[in-house]
């Protein structure tokens, strides 16, 4: 994706200066053939020679060669999606070593690196062996590392901390995501973290910027709720044991899905809540309600993939995150392509809390229908 351009920057800069060949070849003590094949992409200069091509033309040898250590946020952004598309479409094999590339040019460049780990969580589980597999995550592991000692963006670091817990997770450690995650998710500070976020809005209620207090509130108020909901799902998960109170987290859960519009509003959310649920009443017995949440998982993922392109995106009523939504990392793009989603829909099917539901017709429908390409 990233290549360098000597050859075309040097007639670009060399015509800037309105020099000839031969002038620049007396200045740097080669022959006039010599420059012509450099410009030609016939040969390169000597590396003892860059220094003193790019101090001719004052620019750094970076520059010079047409190398960015430092992307720019969009190029990141398709560097990302061109790398999740290989993904779908390319040997494992071929675009992990393409990503272990693209990681060692731009080992510096901390935004781009912290992405590549994103990558790696999404898809590894792609790789032909568990070994593969376990592989990809420790690379994606020693990206984070070299992200939380080299950068200086506190933003950054923090994501780089959260994705590594995650890492870790799926690598079976759960006690060093315990100790990475522990210190800066202490229970008795959440709720000033909360009053945080709260005087800011009134802050800027207070220095006349009634537009930015606006926008702020209804993106902190869009985040609750996702949180609310993947808080939802947590329960689930905590509480597998009580029956009781996991129907009413459902019951409750259910109510907000429905009242904000979720299924539209985030479809991908969605269809992680209603799997969540589907498990916990399958393994309850429960199979009526479990096919009922399996088919509005479906409906949430054909929801998805209906889309043109999946992508974040408001509502009637949160209508002021277009803004906040450019700003994030991949803009407001999925991390992963619809061939994944699908692909995903239909192994999720296998969880054993289903084993018994195989027998039904409605379950067997349901997976045929999302098995389809």
């Amino acid at each position: 994706m990233f290549q360098l351009h000597l050859s075309e920057n040097l007639i670009r800069l060399r015509r800037e200066r309105k020099i000839t060949q031969e002038e620049l070849a007396d200045f740097i003590g080669v022959t006039k053939a010599a420059v012509s094949k450099w410009e030609n992409a016939q040969t390169t200069p000597d590396i003892l020679l860059l220094p003193r091509l790019a101090s001719f033309f004052d620019v750094t040898i970076d520059r010079l060669l047409g190398y960015e250590a430092q992307l720019s946020r969009e190029q990141i952004r398709r560097c990302y999606m061109e790398l999740y598309q290989d993904f779908a479409n390319l040997p494992f094999s071929e675009v992990w070593e393409k990503v272990r590339s693209t990681a060692h040019r731009y080992y510096s460049c901390y935004p781009l690196l912290l992405q590549l780990c994103v990558l790696y969580l999404n898809h590894f589980m792609l790789a032909e062996t568990k070994e593969d597999s376990r592989e990809m995550l420790k690379d994606a592991l020693r990206l984070c590392s070299r992200i939380l000692e080299g950068c200086r963006d506190t933003g950054i670091c923090a994501d780089a901390a959260v994705v590594k817990a995650m890492l870790h997770l799926q690598l079976g450690v759960p006690s060093e995501a315990i100790e990475l995650l522990e210190p800066t998710a202490d229970v008795n500070l959440l709720s000033l973290q909360s009053s945080a976020g709260a005087l800011l809005i009134q802050a800027h209620l207070m220095s006349g910027n009634t537009e930015k207090a606006r926008d702020y509130a209804q993106v902190r108020h869009y985040l609750h709720l996702l949180d609310l909901v993947s808080d939802a799902i947590q329960l689930l998960l905590t509480n597998a044991e009580d029956f009781k109170r996991c129907r009413e987290t459902m019951r409750r859960a259910q109510g907000i899905i429905d009242l904000y519009q979720l299924e539209h509003l985030h479809p991908n959310l969605a269809s992680q809540y209603y799997y969540q649920a589907a498990v916990t009443y399958a393994g309850n017995g429960d199979a009526a309600h479990a096919v009922e949440m399996l088919q509005r998982f479906e409906h949430c993922v054909n929801s998805l993939l209906s889309q043109e392109r999946i992508a974040l995106h408001g509502d009637d009523y949160f209508d002021r995150l277009e803004q906040w939504m450019e700003q994030l990392p991949l803009g407001d793009g999925a991390p992963r392509d619809k061939a994944f989603v699908r692909q995903n829909a239909a192994r999720a099917l296998s969880h054993p809390a289903f084993s018994k539901l195989k027998e039904t017709s409605e379950f067997r429908s349901l997976y045929k229908r999302l098995s389809e390409d």
